[in-house]
Formats: structure tokens, C-alpha cells, sequence
């Protein structure tokens, strides 16, 4: 019988693992400079949070299911939403502003290709209760930092304000159902397929001006000396002056958290309902039609499940994207060995002793590792050599009869005479 791992997951070997938690702790360490605590949330939750206000390519790529009680679940496609489950239920008396980090697994059934999986991870933030352009600026700051952290040099920031183009559908009159459709239209960053949505045979909305207005919207992206064209086209249409002045007061404030490298670009759309304001999303072009490593802005998605109006700004790395990206700059974590250190009993005779040796050096946290094979001196030395280590203890009886053991050098060959009580000092000293 044989077994193979499900359609769209993978297995991570050593060195890989390696890597990804490398920038696991690097990520940890950015987000909590800033201030945010790590939470936890489960595997699964109630089908219903996820349906309820969720796009719908999202619901329709759900691993759900029927548990013992007959209770409808679903594994989590994303993490957001259990975010706002968790406040409601934990924290809605917390102090604002709250800050918060997760990293986890999430899952989505969709057809497997490059840089996308069945199951794949996520490490994100919510800033919960603090919506400004202050606390915009220090996550999308706090994104920045990351990827340059990271060693990605090639990203670059993406800015909307989703105001904009949702004041152009009010003041035009069309309904939420039509503003949705072109929504997603305009999420998948395809202009001949918006405009074909826009003017085609089956138009979702029949308005020359609104689509002409929306066609040259999504053309504008650049740095912040296009704001003005920006406001040029949209000026006359009052609805969208609120959604203009928040960006304008974004882009002064990124500056004083010394973003730059950011462009803004109508384009941007997300494709969850629930955002609602400033949204952005972080390119590596080294990944192709894959490019996107990380999606975010704000949203009121605690009121939208039954809790307070309360307005929360985050994003959400794919991990697994970071990974690639961090391979395609030639920048991957250079491993160290796994151990500094390989005891090696040359005879039977000495290798209780071995262990007492080696669990000294780990108790004195070097790593180390030690023959449990009973292997052949030879064989002995070149198994350290493939371990990479930089000392190999030969724990003789010989050298015992003087209380002493050989220390050998492995990058330089070079051996040495240690007395038995002083083996932890020489290595600490030493490595």
C-alpha cells in the first residue's frame, strides 16, 4: 500500500525548516518592536463565520464539514475574520489601541500551481481600534520593515484609497450588488477585462462617464507627485473628497515614518468585501504573475459579525510567497551548522562516559551530538566532518587514564589534550 501526501500540501526537510522559522523569528522580532502580541487562534471555527461576509472565490474554495454533533465547521481559509471572532469574544474590553500578530497554517481548495497550495501559511497584524493615518502609516511602516528585514530589496508598496472609487458609485447611483461586480472586476488587474465589464455587450453597469472616469483611474499609478491628477479627475464629484483627503494624509504621514518606496495605484482593489478604506498590497516582480507576497488595509469587519463599530487596520504576508521571494533575491538564511559539537567513543569501554560529556556540553547549551551507532573510528570522524561540526571530542581510554580527552579542531586539524573538567571551558572559549 502506498501513501502520498494530499494534492497541494508539502513536507519541509530539515534546511527548509531552518530557513522558514530564520524568518519566522525575524518577523517575530520586527512586529514586536513595534509593539504587538502574538495570539493564537483555532485550526477550524464555525462554517458561518467564513460565509458571512467573506468574497465569495473564498467561500467557494472552503474545506468544510459535518463534525460528530452534526455542528457545521470549516478549516480556516484565512485569519482576519477569526481575529474579529477572537475580540469579540476576548477582548472587546481590552484598552484600544489593540496590537496584535499571528502566523498560521490556512487552507483553501484550489487548483495547486506554483506558489499557490492547499495548504499554506500566513503571519499578519491588526492594529484594532486606532483608525488615523498615523496608525495606517506604522503598519504599512511595520510591512516595509519586514521585507527589508527580510533581505527582499525589490519590493514595492501599492496604495489605494477604496473611497474613491466607491464615492464615484454613489454619486453615480449604482447599486451595492453592480459596485461589488465591478469590484472584483477591478481586482484582478486586467483592463481589457474591465473594460469589457464596463462598455461590453453585457455591461454590468450602463454609464459612459463612470466608466470612462473608472479606466483612467486604474491607469494611474506612481509616486506621490500623481496625487494630483488623481484629483483632477475625481474633483468634481463631492463623494469622493472625504476618501482623497485620508490618502493625501497618508502619504504626508508616511514620510515621517521614512516609507518611500511606495507608489500609489487606483488599482488596487482587495477582494474581501469588508475593506473599507486604505488598502495596499506589497510586490516582489522576481515572482512573476505570483508577485503579490502581501495584501492589506482597513476594515470594519467586528461590527459586520455582531460586535461594536470598531475600525481595524492589518495585512497578512503569504509566508510561503516571502520564502520564494527571499529565494529569488538571493538572500536565504545562511545556515549554520545544526551542532558544534560530535563526542565520539572510541571503544565500548568509553561510552558511558560519552554521554555524561555530551550532556554536559548541552547543558551548557552547545549543541551536540554523539555516536549512537557504535560506529568505527573512521567512520566516526568522517560522519563529523559530514555534520560540519567544529569539534570532535575522542573520548579514548587511553587519554582517560590521564582524566584528559582529544579535542580535535575539524577546520583545522589540529588536537589538543583536555583534562575531563575543563571540556565545557575549552569549547565556550573556543567556538
Amino acid at each position: 500500500m502506498e501513501f502520498n501526501r494530499p494534492r497541494g500540501t508539502r513536507d519541509f526537510l530539515f534546511d527548509e525548516m531552518r530557513q522558514r522559522t530564520v524568518s519566522e523569528n525575524i518577523l517575530r522580532q520586527v512586529f514586536e518592536n513595534y509593539g504587538y502580541g502574538e495570539v493564537k487562534t483555532p485550526l477550524f471555527e464555525e462554517l458561518k463565520l467564513f460565509t458571512t461576509k467573506s468574497g465569495e472565490e473564498i467561500i467557494d474554495q472552503l474545506y468544510n464539514f459535518k463534525d460528530k454533533s452534526d455542528r457545521e465547521l470549516a478549516l480556516r481559509p484565512e485569519i482576519t475574520a477569526a481575529i474579529s471572532r477572537l475580540y469579540i469574544n476576548e477582548m472587546s474590553k481590552t484598552a484600544k489601541p489593540i496590537k496584535l500578530y499571528y502566523f498560521g497554517s490556512c487552507f483553501r481548495y484550489e487548483r495547486p500551481q506554483k506558489g499557490r497550495f492547499r495548504q499554506f501559511w500566513q503571519f499578519g497584524c491588526e492594529l484594532i481600534g486606532s483608525k488615523s493615518p498615523e496608525g495606517e502609516s506604522e503598519v504599512i511602516s511595520m510591512a516595509n520593515e519586514s521585507i527589508i528585514k527580510l533581505g527582499i530589496t525589490t519590493a514595492e508598496i501599492h496604495i489605494n484609497h477604496l473611497g474613491i472609487i466607491r464615492g464615484l458609485f454613489e454619486h453615480f447611483g449604482i447599486d451595492k450588488d453592480k459596485s461589488r461586480q465591478v469590484m472584483i472586476v477591478v481586482d484582478k488587474g486586467d483592463k481589457d477585462l474591465l473594460e469589457d465589464a464596463l462598455k461590453g455587450d453585457d455591461a454590468i453597469i450602463d454609464n459612459g462617464e463612470l466608466a470612462d472616469i473608472l479606466l483612467d483611474l486604474i491607469d494611474m499609478v506612481g509616486d506621490s507627485s500623481i496625487y494630483s491628477d488623481v484629483e483632477k479627475l475625481v474633483s468634481s464629484y463631492d463623494e469622493c473628497m472625504p476618501a482623497l483627503d485620508e490618502l493625501n494624509n497618508l502619504i504626508t504621514t508616511l514620510k515621517s515614518f521614512n516609507v518611500e518606496n511606495y507608489k500609489i495605484n487606483l488599482g488596487v482593489a482587495r477582494g474581501l468585501d469588508y475593506y473599507t478604506g486604505i488598502v495596499f498590497e506589497i510586490y516582489v516582480p522576481e515572482l512573476g504573475s505570483q508577485k503579490q507576497v502581501c495584501g492589506g488595509g482597513t476594515y470594519s469587519l467586528i461590527k459586520l459579525f455582531g460586535g461594536e463599530d470598531v475600525v481595524s487596520t492589518g495585512f497578512a504576508f503569504g509566508f510561503d510567497r516571502l520564502m520564494d521571494a527571499i529565494e529569488a533575491s538571493g538572500n536565504l538564511p545562511e545556515l549554520k551548522p545544526k551542532v558544534d559539537v560530535y563526542v565520539a567513543p572510541i571503544s565500548n569501554d568509553t561510552r558511558q562516559l560519552s554521554f555524561t560529556i555530551a550532556q554536559n556540553l548541552r547543558s551548557a547549551n552547545i549543541p551536540t551530538e554523539i555516536d549512537l551507532s557504535r560506529k568505527k573510528f573512521k567512520k566516526l570522524l568522517s560522519h563529523a566532518n559530514n555534520l560540519g561540526v567544529k569539534y570532535t571530542v575522542l573520548v579514548g581510554a587511553k587519554d582517560l587514564e590521564n582524566n584528559q580527552v582529544t579535542i580535535k579542531n575539524m577546520g583545522s586539524g589540529n588536537q589538543e589534550l583536555i583534562d575531563l573538567d575543563n571540556i565545557v571551558n575549552f569549547i565556550k572559549d573556543n567556538l
